[in-house]
């Protein structure tokens, strides 16, 4: 019965994508609406949708596995190709925009990049120092394309640290991101959430190819949720999460979030992609002090159940209440930011950022009570 309901719907999809396909129809009518971002919020959608069982199948075919072990949470056997889907879906939407100015061009071909590489990590495994080398190269292309920060440009060696601080975001984005998806749909919702945030800000502002990347973004994550979910049938693999985590920051890069407000426009991707950073800095931090890291090739390496995600869970939530508690907690800190946006004072978006600073406390507390529970329960095992 569940597999007849599956095949109806994608069924269903295949019909919908078919009719939403050809340039006239719906498609003429969002460009007339102004509304093209939901065009390809849809398109996005359904063909992330319709690849999930395939990308099941295909996992299966060519090894891309990912097995139980003492520092995952899952039990059995499970294929780690879903973010095939999200990746086709990606960029046949940015293809159908016909949106190729020389930045969306170089995201495509960095976030292909990183995609591959993930995807090959997830089928034999990759060193950290190849995996890293290539992150850098995919940054480096997106920067020759046109795309890294701009308010660094009148600082002294402006462009070349503009351009280094674009590709340390871009990789410390990517890899962040790769850390949270730890449990089933967490990474997936992250990234939708985020995308739609960006989407909101970038559509308000008339950023339409912002706006465009992120709708292409939120409906890939979407659509291959339902078969993410728990219990899931498909994890992302590194190939997927790398890549939600690689474009979630070149969006960030791309966006114009404040023209006269350096605050602002510093402030806005940091809270939207405020979890992950705080997740990524808050364990490599705890990582170094407690000496189980000690170079990048280490970083890159370790794996451990110290994540955000994994805190909460120690604390008794389970998977999806656990989903559900950082996804308010990143909407709360991606309206902060949306929020400043129209504040006029100086003091308004001071309050704002001293409301995401307590977020974040709270957040910090909560890490610290995940672990004592975790060291409690360690030393119980331990006792005779």
């Amino acid at each position: 019965m569940r597999k007849r309901k599956s095949l109806i719907f994608y069924s269903v999809a295949l019909v919908v994508l078919m009719v939403l396909f050809p340039a006239g129809g719906f498609s003429a009518w969002t460009w007339e609406a102004g509304i093209r971002w939901f065009y390809l919020f849809i398109i996005a959608m359904f063909i992330a949708a319709l690849l999930a069982p395939l990308s099941v199948v295909l996992a299966k075919k060519i090894g891309a596995m990912d097995y139980p072990g003492p520092r995952k949470i899952h039990s059995k056997v499970m294929p780690r190709l879903g973010g095939l889907a999200v990746y086709a879906a990606f960029i046949f939407t940015i293809i159908r925009s016909y949106q190729f100015s020389p930045k969306v061009i170089g995201i495509v071909i960095g976030g292909t990049i990183i995609f591959i590489l993930g995807v090959a990590d997830d089928i034999k495994g990759l060193s950290a120092g190849t995996r890293l080398f290539w992150q850098v190269v995919a940054a480096l292309i997106v920067v020759f394309f046109g795309l890294h920060i701009s308010f660094a440009s009148l600082m002294p060696f402006g462009d070349v640290f503009s351009y280094a601080f674009s590709v340390i975001w871009l990789v410390g984005i990517t890899n962040a991101f790769n850390f949270m998806d730890g449990i089933d749909g967490l990474a997936l919702s992250m990234g939708a959430v985020c995308s739609l945030l960006f989407l909101g800000i970038a559509w308000n502002s008339s950023q339409y190819m912002v706006a465009f990347l992120s709708a292409a973004m939120a409906g890939g994550c979407i659509g291959l949720l339902k078969t993410n979910w728990r219990p899931a049938k498909v994890f992302l693999g590194d190939g997927g999460a790398t890549f939600i985590g690689f474009i979630l920051g070149c969006l960030a890069l791309a966006g114009s979030w404040a023209t006269n407000n350096p605050m602002v426009a510093l402030s806005t991707p940091i809270l939207i992609l405020g979890i992950p950073i705080f997740d990524i800095i808050y364990t490599t931090i705890s990582r170094i002090k407690n000496g189980k890291i000690k170079n990048i090739k280490e970083w890159l390496e370790y794996s451990s159940t110290d994540h955000f995600h994994h805190r909460l869970m120690n604390l008794g939530l389970g998977v999806k209440s656990t989903v559900g508690f950082i996804l308010l907690l990143n909407v709360c800190l991606g309206l902060a930011a949306w929020t400043m946006r129209y504040t006029d004072s100086t003091v308004g978006t001071i309050f704002l950022l001293f409301q995401a600073v307590l977020i974040f406390f709270i957040v910090i507390a909560l890490m610290l009570m995940g672990r004592e529970l975790t060291v409690e329960k360690d030393r119980r095992r331990k006792l005779p």
